[in-house]
Order: structure tokens, then sequence, then C-alpha cells
């Protein structure tokens, strides 16, 4: 080998960054995943405070098990897996997303101005999420899930992970996840 080469490839050896193959910490974990965390929570529970609830019991639980949880590579599924696990178990044992949001409604109307008409913009807004969740809610398990998910930008094999389902069935559960919210907010929204 000339001394050409020999230098090319020191230099290359001395060059290569070994703290790459080090592992995610909970302070990166948090920082990555805290945003689809609490989006997935919010979608499945309806309400900002319960959802924030959801998410800093899933930190919580990577935390106290971060040596057995899976590799960075799979980390984000297993998080959403145990969102949606923590979200329901908080439906189940309290009614709290729909007494929260009859309480909210009831505070909302108690402060509106009855002489003051509010933007007809604002009003179909609410209007069109109104329907929207109740078109969401009439679609079955998994496929709401599956399309929630995909929503948030998770791969097939993701959400498969999160949901412990088979990958090769997370295609046409979306695709009929899509086709039944088509049908459900038609119906609401009065569009078809």
């Amino acid at each position: 080998m000339s001394g050409r080469a020999r230098a090319v490839t020191d230099s290359m050896a001395n060059t290569i960054d070994t703290t790459a193959a080090s592992p995610l910490g909970f302070d990166d974990a948090f920082t990555l995943h805290h945003r689809a965390v609490f989006r997935t929570a919010r979608a499945l529970v309806r309400d900002a405070g319960l959802a924030e609830d959801v998410t800093q019991e899933v930190f919580l639980r990577l935390y106290k098990h971060m040596d057995t949880t899976p590799g960075e590579e799979l980390l984000r599924a297993w998080l959403l897996r145990v969102t949606i696990n923590v979200a329901r178990n908080s439906i189940r044992g309290e009614s709290r997303s729909s007494a929260r949001e009859d309480e909210y409604a009831r505070r909302e109307t108690a402060k509106a101005d009855w002489f003051a008409v509010a933007p007809e913009e604002e009003y179909d807004r609410r209007v069109e999420i109104q329907e929207a969740r109740r078109a969401l809610e009439k679609i079955k398990e998994p496929m709401r899930s599956c399309l929630l998910l995909k929503q948030q930008g998770m791969s097939y094999r993701e959400i498969a992970t999160a949901l412990q389902i088979n990958e090769n069935n997370v295609g046409s559960l979306i695709a009929r996840a899509r086709k039944e919210f088509v049908r459900f907010y038609g119906k609401i929204g009065g569009r078809q």
C-alpha cells in the first residue's frame, strides 16, 4: 500500500464516530416522542388535560422500565401501544372525558354573550369537528386506531407493533377505516 493510501485509511479509522451506537436515553426519547404520544392520547381521550395525564403516565412507565423497553427502532411503537392502553384504561375507569366535555360546554354557554353573534366561520368549524368526532366514534376498532395512528405519520410496521396486529392487515384496515369515515361523515354532515 502506498503512503498516500495508508494516510487515507488511517484518517478514516480516526473519524468514525463511536458515540452513534450509544442507546437512546430517557431525555432523548422524551424529546423525540412526546408530541406523538400526546397527540395519540388526545385523539383517544378527546381532552387535553386527560391527554397530558396519559402522556405523563406513559413516560413514567418508560422511565421505570427503560432497561426492558424495545430498542430505538421500535420504541415509538411501544410508547404508542402503552399510550393506547393507558388511554383506554382512563376512559374505562372513569368517564372523565365525557364529563369534562359536558362541563366545557356548560362553561362556554355560561360565558357566551347572548347579544353578540359568534363568527359564522368559528361555528362552522366547531360543527365540522363535532361531526368528524361522531364519524370517528362509529368506526370499529382496530380500524379507528389504525386510521388515527396513520394520520400521526406512523408506518405500517409501527402501527402493527403498537396495536399488536399483523402488519399485512394494516393497509386494508386503514383503507376500510377511511371508507367508513367518509360514509359516516357524509351522513352526519349531510354531504352525500
